[in-house]
């Protein structure tokens, strides 16, 4: 089984589109939102939800009532000033430490995981798909995207898959490592601009620190195409395979608003590079 991640140094370089298309002419793949953040693959995928389950990550605070001597120990030490005079909790401040519970002479303080978001086992039309959404300013989504890519794996086994395809994180953050940790390839997608090249570069080079092989794609390249000689030039001087050119197609848009990818879409230049990508893709690296 190989694994390939899709990511881009920014969001909003197509990324997202990318992995659709690549989802829906893959044959035998299981297929993961990593981007637990802001989730948007099932959006294209439209997958029918099969297995929801809850997330739970981190620690809060809770006050027993009935136990509390009110004696203030909890107050005074809370350096997130997350417990009232009154000795309620406010679960926004708190910030899990357990301090607190320690603190306390009669153990009426006692942490409680907390439910930080969803994630599912899904099936949609190109194949199984496990996806996630991380509550609103919930934490740990490197922890989640962890568990994503643990169930695609165990998916992919029990079904005989022979490929996953994850859409990453974007940028280079906790979740963008997790999406890469272990994975065969990651292609990077990028913009011909000065920033897109920018966020390339770094994660590149966070690709580079964990021994990943990487190639890059550069999207909507038409639109500046000197630019887009530079990411090319940057590509051979660090010896990353440019694996091909996105040109910029109103297609892609249609494609969207009807909630399809572009290789399902009306024929357009955009889709025949992409497909020529994947067959290079899947001929020189995954082998499948």
């Amino acid at each position: 089984m190989k694994q390939i991640v899709i990511i881009s140094g920014k969001g909003g370089t197509g990324k997202t589109i990318l992995t659709a298309a690549f989802a829906s002419l893959a044959k035998n793949a299981v297929f993961a939102d990593c981007d637990v953040d802001a989730a948007d693959l099932h959006l294209l995928l439209q997958p029918e939800v099969l297995e929801p389950h809850e997330f739970k990550s981190g620690l809060t605070a809770i006050i027993d009532g009935q136990v509390c001597e009110r004696c203030g120990k909890c107050f005074d030490v809370c350096r997130f000033d997350a417990i009232s005079q009154d000795f309620i909790i406010d679960s926004i401040f708190c910030e899990g430490c357990a301090f607190c519970s320690y603190i306390c002479p009669v153990k009426a303080i006692k942490m409680e995981e907390n439910i930080s978001g969803e994630w599912f086992i899904s099936k949609t039309r190109f194949g199984p798909m496990v996806h996630a959404r991380l509550g609103i300013a919930e934490e740990n989504s490197g922890k989640l995207v962890s568990l994503v890519r643990e169930k695609a794996k165990e998916v992919a086994i029990e079904e005989n898959r022979d490929l996953i395809i994850i859409d990453g994180s974007p940028g280079i953050g906790c979740p963008v490592i997790a999406s890469l940790s272990g994975v065969d390839y990651a292609i990077v997608v990028t913009e011909p601009t000065l920033s897109g090249l920018h966020d390339a570069k770094r994660v590149i080079e966070v690709g580079k620190h964990f021994k990943i092989k990487t190639k890059l794609i550069v999207n909507k390249y038409d639109l500046n195409a000197d630019m887009a000689a530079n990411i090319e030039l940057f590509c051979r001087n660090n010896d990353i395979e440019v694996l091909g050119r996105i040109p910029f197609d109103k297609h892609i848009v249609d494609a969207m608003v009807e909630g399809k990818t572009v290789t399902e879409y009306k024929d357009g230049r955009a889709k025949e590079d992409i497909i020529k990508i994947w067959e290079k893709l899947k001929k020189n690296f995954i082998g499948v």
